[in-house]
């Protein structure tokens, strides 16, 4: 998309100084340590990350697409800034479908996992996102913008546009900001969306907006009694980039060989994180009521990753 090169260069910029103020800022004003090992193991899954995204075809992270676009009902990207508006909540409504389904579904968690693989949240973080996204299909939800008459290309450049917002919301030092809290994402609520608490777990998955999270049920506001422990439930604790992208495929193809039933392998691809055909499941929900009935017992486990939102 040649049009959007100057711009992502200039956000490839600012990022960069941002990064180098908050390593600057980690020393001098904050005075913590800040985790070398777990911010170059996110930089090179984010270098991983480009090479893929450069790679896969757009008829591939956007499969029909083109074919709705040629045989749209609507022209709305024809009328100037309000089609932009359009574009921006339409891809703002399907984005917080499409990460609240990366986070209720297994095959959509393989992926999304990795960006919630660090146990430390700073602004490199940000980049830490899947390899596989773009062919396994998890963009599909934003097809049906084409009908409307918006390009592949434009769709993929205002998603391009919701995750550059997303990068400074990614700092565990920034305060609240007041009013804003509860319209936009800031980073207070996305510091919920990143912990593993059992409060928090499937909270928050707003991209630039936390509105669709209030219409629909899912805004929890950061408490300042119930600190963020960043991660899985069962925390990662590799900092190699390659076992960071893939390490919930091998847990998952093992579950879905020990499958006896479509019914079991159905389950292991559509059911939340976590879930079992025996009930011995750890998702969310099992994980809450054990807690409720003071049965819960979580040991770290960086293998079996499973359960929630922050969880497998």
């Amino acid at each position: 998309m040649p049009p959007y090169g100057p711009l992502t260069r200039l956000i490839l910029g600012i990022s960069l100084g941002a990064i180098l103020l908050e390593v600057l800022a980690y020393r001098f004003v904050l005075k913590r340590p800040y985790g070398w090992r777990s911010a170059l193991a996110s930089l090179l899954v984010s270098v991983g990350r480009n090479v893929v995204t450069r790679a896969v075809p757009i008829a591939v992270a956007l499969p029909g697409a083109a074919w709705l676009y040629e045989h749209r009902l609507l022209d709305a990207s024809g009328h100037g800034p309000v089609s932009w508006g359009v574009l921006f909540l339409g891809v703002e409504f399907l984005y917080y479908w499409y990460h609240r389904l990366g986070h209720r579904s297994r095959w959509f968690w393989l992926s999304h996992a990795v960006h919630h693989s660090s146990n430390e949240l700073n602004l490199l973080a940000s980049g830490r996102l899947a390899w596989t996204s773009q062919i396994a299909g998890v963009y599909a939800l934003f097809v049906p913008l084409a009908l409307l008459g918006f390009t592949p290309q434009s769709i993929l450049a205002a998603y391009a546009l919701n995750l550059s917002y997303q990068f400074w919301i990614h700092a565990d030092w920034m305060p609240k900001l007041g009013p804003l809290e509860g319209i936009l994402n800031t980073p207070s609520s996305h510091r919920v969306h990143h912990a593993a608490n059992l409060g928090y777990l499937d909270a928050n998955y707003g991209g630039v907006l936390v509105v669709f999270d209030r219409l629909f049920g899912t805004y929890v506001p950061e408490r300042d009694d119930e600190p963020c422990r960043y991660g899985l439930v069962h925390p990662l604790t590799t900092n190699n980039p390659v076992k960071i992208a893939f390490h919930q495929f091998g847990p998952f193809l093992r579950d879905v060989r020990s499958a006896r039933s479509l019914r079991e392998v159905w389950g292991y691809f559509a059911a939340p994180p976590g879930w079992r055909p025996d009930g011995n499941s750890e998702t969310t929900e099992d994980l809450r009521r054990e807690a409720a009935a003071g049965q819960l017992t979580l040991a770290p486990s960086p293998v079996h990753e499973a359960g929630g939102a922050a969880a497998v």
